[in-house]
């Protein structure tokens, strides 16, 4: 399997423009699967999220269209950041859409940060969907600074720990950490988080993929707009 880790120019709380980006990068990406950083679709701007109601997405809004036309032009799958309405509830979500542009499922950050939980709610269950023959774990941003995160994955088959995530500028050191973790459960590590600022906070890159064990596949730097391609291997 093909595997793209994308660092996206997010325009802060502007859904048209993300989502345009977004599936721009879809359409030009030569992978079976596409990751996103966390909250990708909007950034990490939670008192605008908090004060426009129009911000937040259910996994079958119509604005969402953009998106799985561009996975069907591209047959890819991808994994994309939004802040997430299910059945009334408030989420820091991911949503997985499949080749055909269908879902393929949601998942819910689990561990929240305190600045978070005003604003979502964790969520409950882990999410392991198939793509490209692999089993794909997903995980956002503090999901993997609990290792029983990883290890719960890793117990139930998962193959690949896909992360989005956001790491500020100081935490370059947490970031291997955490993936060695993930890593060290015999997965395969797929990371994508932002460069450059997002809700006031500065991020450096450093997007990858990660071999079981912990040795780096590839790595991006800090420029915006950039990729990581990696071929996970049997």
């Amino acid at each position: 399997m093909r595997v793209a880790t994308v660092q996206p120019f997010t325009v802060p709380a502007d859904l048209a423009a993300n989502i345009a980006e977004h599936a721009r990068l879809l359409r030009i990406a030569d992978a079976d699967l596409c990751v996103f950083p966390e909250l990708s679709l909007t950034g990490l701007e939670f008192e605008a999220l908090a004060a426009d109601p129009g911000l937040w997405l259910t996994p079958d809004d119509q604005r969402l269209e953009p998106l799985r036309e561009a996975c069907r032009a591209s047959a890819v799958h991808a994994v994309i950041g939004l802040p997430l309405v299910e059945d009334g509830h408030r989420y820091i979500g991911s949503l997985v859409l499949g080749p055909d542009g269908e879902t393929v499922a949601t998942y819910a950050k689990r561990n929240l940060h305190n600045s978070e939980e005003e604003l979502f709610e964790p969520g409950t269950r882990q999410v392991i969907v198939e793509a490209g023959g692999r089993r794909l774990g997903l995980a956002i941003c503090l999901d993997a600074a609990n290792p029983d995160h990883a290890r719960e994955l890793a117990e139930a088959g998962a193959e690949v720990y896909v992360l989005s995530a956001l790491f500020s500028e100081g935490q370059e050191d947490r970031l291997l950490d955490q993936v060695g973790v993930a890593a060290g459960h015999g997965m395969w590590v797929v990371l994508s988080q932002y460069s450059g600022k997002t809700g006031g906070m500065a991020a450096f890159g450093g997007s990858g993929v990660w071999k079981p064990g912990g040795a780096a596949e590839v790595r991006l730097g800090g420029e915006v707009s950039e990729w990581a391609y990696a071929t996970i291997a049997s």
